[in-house]
């Protein structure tokens, strides 16, 4: 197992600055009871946003909390929408105590992108919402992981956004093919990746290999890079942050064989949309015959289901009777098996229910006051 090293960086960019706005993005490095986080959040520029950066500060921070506390049983959750909304959920908790703090009129007031990697042993857990890039870095190169979400209109989405959990995309996978991995907002992003062609610039390895020489001097030199060829660059630049999980000890690329340029990604006219359309009539024909089957009888040769075959052979040989009376009597005796093996499954599903529900309650309450601490 690889020495895991962290750094993370957020510089203000040249238009905030010029506009006496503050920094809206936010950065967070952590190491402890052996889990190595990185979040970086950037906070909404627009006018409507106006604490978005306590927004993305208080993400990153419960985000942070959550990863270290409860890392195992969010990677081992097979269920990953119930992992992609108890994320949300814990930032909304989070966002809950700026809305009291504040006097705030909406959640939206505190938008942000969100992205996080957490490492422990050799597991890692990604999660990435909003524009912005998580890049892998091994010995064969530099790609992305998960790539910048913007509509066709370049908005991007935010952990504040109606059915934010839809959004959030979660990557689970181990450390093995790792020399490290780099989290950057927007304002990085733009100069170092190419979304035309996918191409993740050089400059993202040379950011990486910094943290070799320990966090503090990885932090400074990150920094020096980001204010000079980044945020230096124009006076329209935006905030910047940049993190870092290093593994030392493992094979970085040959830096005279990192891709410097790449074709663009083929064109095409093909929306979701589209595809939408053009599969409804067949999925409404599908439902329509999936609701109905359970009216078909059984194909012949089916194999008697053994309880039900137990339940008819230990009954008493009922007294001769018509054969109306026959037909009324079975169907009598079925619809009583059906209606208790009914309620005995609806019983069953309300306490599953009943024990998730409490499940995340008593997880909601316990990152709560972790933040809260």
């Amino acid at each position: 197992m690889p020495d895991i090293k962290v750094s993370a960086v957020t510089l203000m960019g040249k238009k905030h600055e010029g506009r006496g706005v503050p920094c809206e993005d936010y950065s967070l490095a952590t190491q402890r009871d052996g889990v190595s986080v990185v979040v970086v959040a950037d906070g909404a520029g627009s006018k409507q946003y106006t604490h978005a950066r306590f927004g993305s500060k208080s993400a990153c921070e419960t985000v942070s909390e959550l990863l270290i506390n409860y890392f195992d049983a969010l990677y081992y959750e097979n269920r990953e929408a119930a992992v992609r909304s108890l994320i949300i959920a814990s930032v909304h908790v989070g966002f809950s105590k700026l809305i009291e703090q504040y006097k705030l009129d909406s959640l939206e007031r505190l938008s942000c992108t969100l992205l996080f990697c957490a490492v422990k042993d050799r597991r890692v857990l990604i999660g990435h919402i909003g524009d912005g890039l998580i890049a892998g870095v091994s010995s064969s190169g530099i790609r992305p992981i998960t790539m910048p979400q913007n509509d066709s209109a370049g908005r991007t989405y935010f952990v504040t956004a109606p059915h934010a959990a839809d959004y959030l995309r979660i990557v689970k996978t181990t450390v093995d093919d790792f020399h490290g991995i780099a989290l950057m907002t927007d304002g990085v992003q733009d100069s170092v990746y190419d979304e035309n062609s996918g191409l993740c610039k050089p400059v993202i390895a040379r950011m990486i290999e910094t943290c070799a020489q320990g966090r503090e001097k990885s932090e400074k030199e990150i920094a020096s890079i980001l204010s000079q060829y980044i945020v230096g660059a124009s006076n329209n630049s935006d905030d910047s942050s940049f993190g870092i999980l290093f593994f030392d000890g493992t094979k970085a690329p040959d830096s005279g064989k990192l891709m410097k340029s790449a074709e663009k990604f083929g064109k095409s006219s093909d929306t979701f949309k589209e595809l939408q359309n053009e599969l409804l009539p067949e999925v409404k024909k599908a439902k329509h015959i999936i609701s109905s089957c359970s009216a078909n009888p059984a194909p012949k040769g089916t194999p008697v289901d053994d309880d039900r075959e137990e339940v008819r052979s230990s009954a008493a040989k009922p007294a001769p009777v018509k054969k109306d009376e026959k037909e009324d009597a079975a169907s009598e005796t079925k619809m009583k098996i059906d209606s208790n093996s009914k309620e005995h499954s609806m019983w069953l599903l309300k306490v599953v229910a009943l024990l998730e529900l409490i499940a995340i309650i008593i997880l909601l309450i316990k990152i709560f006051f972790n933040v809260g601490g």
